[in-house]
């Protein structure tokens, strides 16, 4: 090829770079969407931990929402109340009172304490196993199953398997609902984080029926639905259930149980 060529092919593609950057730089100008500076000062104060705990698909989608008037200012449970304080001011709104919230798992059947009905070989993940015979190996057929799809599904290492079944720090618990949409057996809620006293059991087996396969579940037998002054505590399908609105964390409910199965929470050791 001769010089001229060359040149004249280096003119030509130098020339359609430089026209289709024109086009693209005009065409981003005049289809540019307009992004809320309050969309990105919300950004800005969220943690980024982009967990979906709020609902939406991370933080970005949050934030858009608050500023369309979707979500609260205080949607986001890892931030909490200092956050909610934030988004509040730049929204020009009270955030208003933001309860802390941890996760509790509804189950004390420890390996000691709960019987199981067979060894399961297969995949250590909760959903797989309770896709077996009965639900799972656990004879108690609402308990923990023990193998971690919870503690895999947390982004804030705040859950562990401790003794056969899942145990949450609440210190590092964030409240984002990850385990609780893990959990097959849907043994995890939300609980206030000043509370005390739980119910550790999600049976709603009768007595004799449960006794025969775990040592501390609840046989619904109403001594602490009988005992509490507070009426925070009912017992319903053979299984006490405490209102945490009414709840004075007085310990009489679990001095009663015979099953002792109402306790404070139990924290493991790191």
């Amino acid at each position: 090829m001769s010089m001229t060529g060359i040149l004249l092919a280096a003119v030509i593609v130098g020339g359609t770079g430089l026209l289709i950057g024109v086009f693209l730089g005009i065409s981003g100008k005049a289809f540019a969407v307009e992004v809320d500076e309050r969309e990105e000062a919300i950004l800005g104060v969220l943690p980024g931990n982009n967990c979906g705990g709020c609902g939406y698909a991370g933080c970005s989608g949050l934030a858009a929402a608050i500023v369309k008037g979707e979500a609260e200012v205080g949607a986001c449970p890892v931030g909490g109340a200092p956050v909610a304080a934030k988004i509040g001011d730049i929204m020009g709104q009270a955030a208003g009172d933001q309860v802390r919230q941890t996760a509790f798992v509804k189950c004390g059947g420890t390996c000691e304490k709960a019987q199981d009905e067979y060894t399961y070989y297969g995949i250590q993940d909760c959903t797989m196993a309770s896709m077996m015979q009965d639900t799972g190996p656990k004879g108690c057929d609402y308990g923990c199953l023990g193998f971690g799809s919870c503690v895999k599904a947390c982004p804030f290492d705040a859950i562990h398997v401790v003794d056969g079944i899942a145990v949450v720090d609440k210190e590092k618990c964030k409240a984002c609902g990850k385990c609780i949409a893990a959990c097959p057996k849907k043994l995890i809620e939300l609980v206030p984080y000043d509370q005390k006293t739980f119910v550790q059991c999600n049976s709603n087996e009768k007595g004799k029926a449960l006794m025969d396969v775990c040592l501390v579940g609840c046989i619904g037998c109403k001594l602490c639905e009988r005992n509490c002054e507070a009426g925070a505590i009912k017992v319903t399908n053979f299984l006490a259930h405490i209102d945490a609105q009414k709840c004075t964390n007085c310990g009489v409910c679990a001095d009663k149980c015979p099953r002792k199965i109402i306790t404070p929470r139990k924290i493991p050791v790191s």
